[in-house]
């Protein structure tokens, strides 16, 4: 959302950012306002932890309401509760919001407000897919706001979607006024940079791994990436998160640097495979520099991630309660050897860079601010 956020600032336009108090410091260093509104997923922490502990032991079903109660009800509800005061009060020409945020679209409804939405993961609507499950209970938000149920999600993208993959990665699985644009890649909101032990590599080739921000909690993955590369002629970086401490992951050979971050649009061109959970941002930022990746899909829209890559053939997907270091080693072997797979992946990389770039989608949102009515595709 951030780069977006910026192109309409710069096209002259006030913006400011809903979040949760720990996020203020976060929004406010990127160069936005920010009105604390709703909870963070820090206050939900023991949830989290117990859900993923669960996710080897509950069926799709279980595990699908388990993801929409946190995210409509958990994070969804007290949102929606803030926004109202607060776009009543700041008189907001659009409100957007990222796809998995459903406190905007109703908020926008209740008060007569154009509003767009953000692609932000592999899940898509128009096909079932849990559709009716995750209907049922966005309605009961819907109806705590006056608002009629929803049972096809018409509402939730009415007015117009955008999405910083090509449509080819959700197989027509996207609303139909979705506006496909040029991704630009947010991943450094301070001083990050390269370690100084980058300038030593070349002689080998260089792995990525990482579990993300939220998933690298489960450490057991991460050993077992680096059990299984160890010994292999590569250089093996892997990033733990902010809030790990690299120490966690035991000695290591001198093959393998440990690091809590490293932006990944400052690591991922000098290197020819990532080894990632699926999370959304992460495998959008490697095909946007044409890396092929192999997936441990964990939860949420892991899975669909996953899928949509090895169905584009620049991915392959490895599963977590089969995983072992042989097997992993196996497949990193197998897809280095395969140049089929990078020669997709920068196939799949020309077709994003040739999309539209952010301006038009400033463009589009001024004109959905002025004309508030839904934007269709033409």
């Amino acid at each position: 959302m951030v780069p977006l956020a910026r192109a309409l600032q710069q096209a002259g336009h006030e913006v400011a950012f809903a979040a949760a108090a720990s996020f203020r410091a976060q929004v406010e260093a990127s160069g936005f306002p920010v009105f604390p509104a709703g909870v963070g997923f820090e206050s939900l922490e023991g949830e989290l932890q117990a859900h993923m502990q669960a996710l080897p032991r509950v069926d799709v079903p279980e595990h699908l309401d388990r993801v929409l109660e946190l995210f409509v009800d958990r994070l969804a509800r007290p949102m929606a509760q803030a926004l109202v005061p607060l776009c009543r009060r700041w008189r907001p020409d659009v409100l957007i919001s990222e796809s998995a945020e459903f406190a905007g679209p109703v908020v926008a409804e209740r008060l007569g407000l154009p509003h767009a939405t953000i692609q932000v993961g592999g899940a898509g609507f128009s096909e079932d897919g849990g559709t009716g499950l995750f209907a049922r209970r966005l309605d009961g938000l819907r109806a705590e706001h006056g608002l009629p149920a929803d049972p096809e999600l018409r509402e939730l993208f009415r007015y117009l979607h955008l999405s910083f993959m090509p449509a080819a990665y959700f197989g027509g699985a996207l609303p139909p006024n979705t506006q496909y644009l040029r991704l630009e890649v947010f991943d450094q909101s301070g001083g990050e940079r390269l370690p100084e032990w980058m300038a030593t590599l070349g002689g080998r080739p260089v792995v990525y791994a990482t579990l993300g921000t939220v998933f690298n909690k489960l450490i057991r993955y991460l050993r077992t990436i680096t059990e299984a590369l160890r010994d292999e002629p590569v250089d093996l970086i892997v990033t733990v998160g902010r809030d790990m401490d690299p120490a966690r992951l035991g000695p290591q050979p001198s093959n393998v640097y440990v690091e809590r971050y490293i932006p990944q649009s400052l690591v991922l061109p000098r290197c020819e495979l990532a080894i990632l959970h699926g999370g959304y941002n992460s495998v959008m930022s490697a095909l946007h520099v044409g890396l092929p990746v192999l997936i441990v899909p964990l939860a949420a829209d892991q899975p669909m991630n996953a899928q949509s890559c090895e169905r584009l053939g620049v991915g392959r997907r490895v599963n977590p309660d089969t995983l072992t270091p042989e097997l992993l080693r196996q497949q990193v072997r197998e897809m280095m050897r395969d140049g089929s797979y990078r020669e997709r992946a920068r196939r799949f990389q020309a077709e994003a860079q040739a999309l539209p770039g952010m301006g038009e989608g400033v463009a589009m949102l001024e004109r959905l601010s002025r004309e508030r009515r839904p934007l269709r595709e033409v």
